[in-house]
């Protein structure tokens, strides 16, 4: 019997921005693992940055392309960002498919979902088309309405299993050679705490640790194709930290490995203490990515209450103590409730503390508190109204965004400089 013939796909992205920030499509990769010993698996990844810095993040190849009509009104050019469609149309034409797997992710980013349908459609018509992922699970209605055969909600892959005819089994994940340089991966799923604007409980309910042993040999076959980049994906990698992460950590510097790794998924302060810090350091976390979201106490406790501002300072603190040198912080801008978020102190307390701050424009989710909060000012049914570009001009409007993303600008700038400085006198 033939093997299934299986064609992996990750989507061009329709949108105002999209930046490499280490992307890869980690999930199908660890479904198509499940079934590499018994399918013959293809791979057409639109979303390949082709010029990266150092720690594996870069520029898309984009060009600019007539606003869909939900966003008409939003003052900033719309791209197409990825390769070519004609590049994958011959694709389609030089091959023969079974089936085709489809990972999404934001739920605003249907656009080029629906064109990867659209060509399968045409040049392989008898391919069963199957849809995973983020959008799959929050817009199932929305997603069946593109037309593929299948939907996979949430992570429930048995309907996937009998639609192919697929006896599954537990792998590491598929990795193309193309992704040599950079590894992504999670050693745990889920998150114990319920923010009001994040989607993690709808996946996984409950925090759950990945084997210990099966993250040490995923990394370890990262190292041996090259990867000098790993990015963690996990919602709340800091969870836990002595059953979960230490002992990973114990096991990368026992094994010596030359790795950087880096936290795009924002760590909850609230768990670094000084020995975390150092741990981390040492072994070779190269970025560390928090999330304070809103100095505002309040703010900050009507939405979940993970950190304050109090343990955020002290994580800081230790981690600058132990050496760390690149520290990012996440503040929302844009939320339903912006005015109790006080965003200019904010991004002023973020900065004193000695980060950079990343802007991280809110985007409505379809099944969270502040997505139904966010109805007077998004259409939560057309998925192109939860696009964080287009919902955070509508919260705050153009200029006030603007005037935010200056302030930022101008304080990144000043930490840069002192940095230098201090550089310099060591």
């Amino acid at each position: 019997m033939q093997p299934l013939e299986v064609l992996l796909v990750n989507p061009p992205i329709l949108d105002f921005t999209a930046y490499d920030f280490w992307l890869r499509p980690y999930g199908m990769l660890r479904v198509a693992g499940r079934i590499q010993h018994s399918c013959a698996l293809h791979f057409f990844d639109f979303m390949i940055s082709k010029r990266r810095d150092a720690w594996g993040r870069g520029r898309f190849d984009s060009e600019e392309i007539p606003k869909p009509k939900p966003l008409g009104d939003i003052p900033r050019k719309f791209r197409r960002f990825g390769r070519p469609r004609a590049e994958f149309r011959e694709f389609l034409r030089a091959g023969s498919f079974d089936a085709v797997l489809v990972q999404t992710v934001m739920t605003y980013w249907y656009l080029g979902i629906r064109e990867v349908i659209e060509d399968v459609r045409e040049l392989q018509p008898s391919a069963k088309i199957v849809l995973g992922g983020v959008y799959a699970t929050l817009c199932p209605s929305h997603a069946r309405s593109l037309g593929p055969d299948l939907v996979i909600e949430s992570a429930d892959l048995e309907p996937m299993w009998k639609l192919l005819s697929l006896n599954p089994r537990e792998s590491a994940p598929y990795w193309p050679s193309g992704y040599a340089d950079l590894g992504v991966m999670k050693i745990s799923e889920g998150c114990p705490f319920r923010c009001t604007y994040c989607s993690a409980p709808l996946f996984w309910p409950e925090f759950v640790a990945r084997p210990a042993a099966d993250c040490i040999d995923e990394l370890q076959r990262f190292v041996r194709m090259g990867a000098r980049n790993v990015a963690f994906y996990d919602d709340a990698l800091l969870f836990r930290a002595d059953q979960v992460l230490v002992p990973f950590l114990d096991s990368v510097l026992a094994s010596d490995m030359p790795v950087n790794f880096h936290t795009p998924n924002a760590l909850n302060a609230r768990f670094i203490d000084p020995a975390l810090a150092r741990l981390m350091v040492r072994a070779g976390f190269a970025t560390f990515f928090l999330g304070l979201e809103s100095d505002a106490a309040s703010w900050q406790q009507s939405t979940g209450g993970k950190v304050n501002s109090s343990e955020f300072q002290k994580a800081v603190k230790c981690l600058k103590e132990a050496g760390a040198r690149s520290i990012m912080t996440y503040v929302i801008a844009g939320h339903p409730d912006s005015a109790a978020q006080e965003l200019d102190r904010s991004i002023r307390f973020a900065h004193q503390c000695g980060t950079r701050v990343l802007l991280s424009e809110y985007s409505p989710v379809p099944g969270t508190a502040d997505g139904q909060r966010s109805r007077p000012w998004a259409d939560l049914e057309e998925p192109l109204s939860h696009n964080k570009t287009a919902f955070a001009i509508r919260r705050l409007g153009s200029e006030r965004v603007n005037q935010l993303k200056s302030l930022t600008h101008s304080l990144n700038s000043n930490l840069r400089v002192f940095e230098a400085r201090d550089s310099d006198t060591r």
